[in-house]
């Protein structure tokens, strides 16, 4: 190196450091690099995308290959600048120990923390890139990359520290980490649907069905101009028909197939007989994601929510199971459910029967959901006792105060903001 002009020897030096830094940002851009987002980008043809999938598949000789070329060139480059500093002073142990200081802070700055750091925060958009320069290179130096990693196995047997193959599969709270970190990259509403979808598989019929106090139900043993008035002013277009007992359920009635005969006043008991269809039991614990798989099955609609002991619960649809990954989207029956929402004061009225799932999606706050599925059943198993008006406590932090009961139930609550 010393028969080199001086000026020929910085230039050198300098594409050394380059080089080192190309190889440093290689390895960081090729391990920070987000395999799914190399994957949809290979799926679409990407060349460079493919090529960095087929590097990281082979990790060990990627970074062979890697701190082969990085080892090589700083080794280079330290003695390089030995050879500068012997002539530039001679054999001075000072000059060597100088530029033993500067090449270590050279290969620092220049070829390993900037290039790094470059290469974390471009990851994906470099690799892609360096794909084309590191596969060749990979290729020219297989078989003394191969001979290294021969013995770096070993080791690694030896040290019963084999790597493992793939890496292991996301799991849905990994995934909906994900979904939940994308910022930008999904839209808000996307971005909560693709989360309710998640939080479905742990939420039950028994959460979101209508429970059995507020279904909308005809007895088959009324008199028929009863049920007639009934039929006119129905808002829904199913109804359970129970006899004698709400809770004895004998079948389902299409209120559409009976408009011409509720029109023309051709209805009796037996005719709303023929037409009842049988009713469709559901586990309360059945999970909702798994009941919206089977209305699909059974080509279902509705189905009636039992406990473990055959007793009517409540009614849940296949509305009611979409309304939780989508959000509200359905009419509801006019003065059934006004919206829940704070009032200025701080201040929320809320009716008893609301479920607390959609009390603290409305509200944002953290009432106990793995109890009683209503605001009334959870206040009535606080007390342990049907409250008087005016009555206040405290749950989970959130202060409420009883402003009506009706029929032994909890009416209306007013919720102060905690």
């Amino acid at each position: 190196m010393g028969d080199y002009p001086l000026s020929t020897q910085s230039i050198a030096l300098v594409m050394l450091l380059v080089l080192s830094g190309f190889f440093s940002m290689s390895e960081t851009s090729m391990m920070a690099a987000n395999r799914y987002r190399l994957r949809h980008l290979a799926s679409q043809g990407h060349r460079g995308a493919q090529l960095a999938l087929r590097l990281i598949a082979s990790t060990d000789k990627m970074l062979g290959v890697i701190l082969l070329g990085n080892n090589l060139v700083n080794a280079a480059a330290a003695t390089l600048v030995s050879v500068i500093a012997i002539e530039l002073f001679g054999g001075e142990e000072w000059a060597l120990a100088a530029g033993t200081l500067f090449i270590t802070f050279a290969i620092l700055v220049f070829s390993e923390i900037t290039p790094k750091i470059i290469g974390a925060a471009n990851a994906e958009r470099i690799a892609v890139i360096l794909a084309f320069l590191l596969w060749p290179l990979l290729r020219l130096s297989y078989p003394v990359v191969w001979f290294i990693n021969l013995f770096a196995t070993g080791l690694l047997k030896v040290l019963r520290l084999e790597p493992a193959g793939e890496p292991a599969a996301l799991t849905t709270e990994e995934l909906r980490t994900v979904v939940l970190e994308s910022g930008r990259y999904l839209p808000e509403a996307h971005r909560d649907i693709l989360v309710n979808l998640f939080d479905l598989e742990h939420i039950t019929v028994e959460d979101i069905m209508t429970p059995r106090g507020e279904l909308e139900s005809i007895d088959i043993t009324a008199p028929i101009d009863e049920i007639r008035d009934q039929l006119a002013t129905s808002f829904h277009t199913r109804l359970p028909v129970y006899e004698g007992e709400p809770g004895n359920v004998i079948g389902i009635l299409h209120l559409r197939r009976l408009v011409a005969l509720v029109l023309g006043g051709e209805i009796d008991h037996a005719t709303l007989r023929e037409n009842l269809a049988a009713p469709y039991f559901i586990p309360a614990e059945t999970h909702a994601y798994d009941q919206l798989r089977f209305f699909r099955e059974n080509r279902q609609r509705l189905g009636l929510v039992v406990d473990e002991y055959g007793e009517l619960l409540g009614l849940v649809t296949i509305e009611d199971i979409i309304e939780e990954i989508v959000g509200k989207f359905t009419t509801s029956m006019p003065g059934s459910e006004a919206l829940i929402h704070w009032n200025e004061d701080g201040t929320a009225l809320v009716d008893g029967g609301h479920s607390l799932r959609e009390i603290n999606r409305a509200l944002g706050l953290d009432l106990p959901i793995d109890g009683p599925k209503t605001l009334n059943g959870l206040i009535l198993e606080h007390l342990r006792d049907i409250p008087e008006i005016g009555v206040g406590l405290r749950i989970n932090g959130i202060p409420m105060e009883v402003i009506q009961t009706e029929n032994r139930r909890v009416k209306v609550v007013k919720i102060h903001r905690p």
